[in-house]
C-alpha cells in the first residue's frame, strides 16, 4: 500500500526503518450521532494512533456531529453525498459509484461497514472494484447494531432487506454483532456461517464521562421548561425520533399515569430529534400532555444531563445494543427498558433495572409507577447497574476485540 510513514528508529544495518500504517476506511450511512457513529468515534480516536483512518458518511440534519467530534482526532472525514438511510434506487446507484471512487482513490486495507445501508452499498461497490482490479482485495468487516429486517415495517420490505443481507454477506470477510440475540438470528436464519460472525459488546470508559452534578443538570430543565423545583419527578429518555424507538408508547404511558394512576406530578423529557416529531407532537396534543411531555430536541453530549432524571426509560420496539443504556447505568439511574435486542443481556429484571414488553404502554406505566413508589429499591438498582457496567462492558475490551478483528488473517 502507498501509505508509508517513516519512523525515527534505525534498523540493524543503520538505515532508517520505515513502518507501513494499515489504512482503514469506516463507512456509515449518516454523520449524525447514533449507535454506529458512537462506535466509530470511540474506536477511531484510539486506533488512529496506530492506523491511518478515514471515515465516510452521508450528510445529516445536525450538521454532522460525528465529523465535528472527529475534528479533534487524527481521523480524516469524507462525505458521501448520495448516502441515505432509505435511498431511492437512483440514489443507491450514485452512492455505490461514490464509494467505488473512494476505494479506487484510497485503496484501504480494511473496509469497515457500520450500518445497514452502508453494509449493503459498500459490499456491492467493493465487489465491483475487486472484479475490475483483481490485484486489490481489502478485508471487508461489517458491524451491525441490530438487524434492520426486524424493524417495524411491512413484511415485504423486511423480506427484501433480509435477502439483501443474506446475499451480500458472501462479500464480507467478517460480521460483528453486539448482542447474543443478533448472533443467534444470523446463524439460525443462515445469513452467515458461525465462523464468520463474532459478538463484541459495546463498552464505556466510566472515568471519561463528564456528568453534570444532579442539581446542576436538573436546574437546566427546571429553568428552561419552567418546572417547579420540588414535588416533580423527571422521567428521562434519550432517543432519535424514529419509529423503532417506540416513543409513542412512552407518551401513552404518561397519559396513563395521569388518568388511570392519578400521578400528575411527573415530567417526561425526551432528548432527541427526527422525522417522527410531527406525529409525536400530535399525540401529545391529542392527550393534552403539552405541559407534561417535553420534546427537548437534540443536545450535544446528552448523556451529561442524565443525572437530572429520577428514572430513565427506553421504550424501543427494536434495538441492537443502545449506548444510552450504558450511560444511564453509569449515572446510577433506575432504568425501565423493553425486553428486546441486547437489553436482556444488560438488564437483569428486578436486580439492576426493570424490563417490560415492547409496544405496551400500560406495562411501561406500571413499571414507572412501581419505581416511583419504591425509592430505596430504585436506588439499589441504579448502584447494581453501575457495578455490572464496570464488570462486563468496558471500552477497553471493545476496542481490543475490534482491533483483533481488523488484524485477523492479515
Amino acid at each position: 500500500m502507498e501509505n508509508v510513514n517513516p519512523s525515527t528508529s534505525l534498523g540493524i544495518d543503520g538505515e532508517r526503518s520505515r513502518t507501513i500504517k494499515k489504512k482503514i476506511l469506516f463507512l456509515v450511512t449518516q454523520s449524525e450521532m447514533g449507535g454506529a457513529q458512537k462506535y466509530i468515534y470511540e474506536v477511531t480516536k484510539v486506533l488512529s494512533e496506530k492506523y491511518k483512518i478515514l471515515v465516510a458518511a452521508g450528510k445529516s440534519d445536525d450538521g454532522g456531529e460525528l465529523f465535528q467530534k472527529l475534528e479533534h482526532t487524527e481521523t480524516r472525514s469524507l462525505y458521501v453525498s448520495q448516502m441515505r438511510r432509505t435511498p431511492w434506487p437512483w440514489q443507491a446507484i450514485l452512492a455505490i459509484k461514490e464509494i467505488h471512487g473512494l476505494l479506487k482513490k484510497e485503496r484501504p486495507d480494511v473496509l469497515f461497514l457500520c450500518s445497514t445501508t452502508a453494509g449493503l452499498l459498500g459490499s456491492i461497490a467493493s465487489k465491483i472494484y475487486t472484479i475490475q482490479d483483481t490485484r486489490y482485495k481489502p478485508r471487508i468487516i461489517y458491524r451491525i447494531g441490530g438487524w434492520a429486517f426486524r424493524d417495524p415495517r411491512s413484511f415485504w420490505k423486511n423480506r427484501l432487506i433480509f435477502w439483501a443481507e443474506k446475499l451480500t454477506a458472501k462479500c464480507k470477510d467478517l460480521i460483528i454483532v453486539n448482542s447474543e440475540y443478533d448472533w443467534r438470528i444470523a446463524v439460525e436464519k443462515k445469513i452467515v456461517s458461525p465462523e464468520k460472525i463474532i459478538k463484541i459488546y459495546n463498552g464505556l470508559d466510566i472515568d471519561s464521562l463528564n456528568f453534570l452534578p444532579r442539581e446542576e443538570a436538573r436546574q437546566y430543565f427546571v429553568t428552561r421548561y419552567r418546572i417547579p423545583d420540588t414535588g416533580y419527578q423527571l422521567i428521562g429518555c434519550v432517543a432519535n425520533f424514529y419509529k423503532t424507538k417506540g416513543l409513542e408508547y412512552l407518551i401513552e404511558s404518561a397519559r396513563l399515569l395521569n388518568t388511570k394512576y392519578r400521578i400528575p406530578d411527573t415530567k417526561y423529557i425526551v432528548i432527541g430529534e427526527g422525522k417522527e416529531r410531527p406525529k409525536l407532537e400530535a399525540l401529545i396534543k391529542k392527550h393534552d400532555l403539552e405541559n407534561q411531555v417535553i420534546l427537548a430536541g437534540r443536545m450535544t453530549d446528552a448523556y451529561r444531563y442524565l443525572k437530572a432524571f429520577d428514572i430513565f426509560v427506553l421504550p424501543s420496539l427494536k434495538e441492537g445494543f443502545p449506548w444510552v443504556i450504558l450511560e444511564a447505568m453509569a449515572a446510577e439511574l433506575p432504568i425501565v427498558a423493553t425486553n428486546i435486542g441486547a437489553l436482556p443481556e444488560v438488564i437483569d429484571d428486578g436486580l439492576n433495572g426493570c424490563l417490560t414488553k415492547s409496544s405496551d404502554s400500560q406495562a411501561l406505566a406500571e413499571k414507572i409507577k412501581w419505581l416511583m413508589g419504591h425509592a430505596q429499591e430504585a436506588k439499589v438498582m441504579g448502584i447494581e447497574a453501575k457495578l455490572k457496567l464496570v464488570k462486563k462492558f468496558s471500552l477497553q475490551d471493545m476496542i481490543e476485540s475490534t482491533e483483533k478483528a481488523i488484524q485477523a488473517n492479515q
